[in-house]
């Protein structure tokens, strides 16, 4: 399987951890945020796509993305 590079940008990783109630964001803070949820959202892309091979398909849709969850 390939491994696609994801990118949150830090400024809109800050803009969430403020929006959560914090006054400062480190920039450090803001880039582990962005790592911890670029390695959940390849978990979960993986996970979705067996789910939809499971079913037969090989277009991976929203129900796939909901049932890797579970």
């Amino acid at each position: 399987m390939s491994v696609v590079t994801m990118e949150f940008s830090v400024s809109k990783m800050k803009e969430m951890i403020k929006s959560q109630g914090s006054k400062r964001v480190s920039e450090d803070s803001a880039e582990e945020l962005a790592d911890v949820l670029e390695t959940f959202a390849g978990d979960v892309s993986e996970e979705a796509i067996a789910v939809a091979n499971d079913k037969g398909r090989k277009t991976v849709r929203g129900e796939d993305i909901r049932d890797a969850l579970k």
